[in-house]
């Protein structure tokens, strides 16, 4: 299984890139990984709702029908990382080729795609703002 990590915006600080790249070079070591950062929609004269729109069609461009899409939202169920290990075990056993997980998703998402809400407030995460 291949796990593709999609994020909007390139993190910034120096100690944030870092720590990415170690882990990325720790994951990978157990399971294939992409990372894939987007590029910021420009919020210039947008409405929020049209930037939530921007961004999903940016992120819909990288999951194809088949992947199992994990969206980290404060709204999500929080895993342990026992429990988030035993649903990667699961998806692959179940012959799951790709899941992605989409970081900082401000759109409210009603998809008919394979997925599952995570809550992202307890984990760190290195995405700042552009005045950063």
């Amino acid at each position: 299984m291949k796990i593709k990590v999609l994020n909007i915006g390139k993190t910034k600080a120096p100690y944030l890139i870092a720590g990415e790249e170690e882990y990325k070079k720790r994951l990978t070591h157990y399971i294939s990984c992409d990372w894939v950062v987007l590029p910021d929609v420009s919020a210039k004269g947008m409405s929020k709702e049209l930037i939530k729109e921007k961004e999903a069609q940016l992120f819909f461009k990288h999951i194809k029908t088949e992947d199992y899409v994990w969206l980290l939202d404060e709204k999500g169920k929080m895993f342990t990382s026992t429990e988030w290990s035993q649903q990667i075990q699961k998806l692959m056993n179940a012959g799951t080729k790709t899941c992605v997980l989409i970081i900082d998703s401000y759109r409210d998402w009603e998809t008919d795609r394979k997925s599952t809400r995570l809550n992202s407030s307890h984990l760190k995460l290195s995405r700042m703002p552009s005045s950063a």
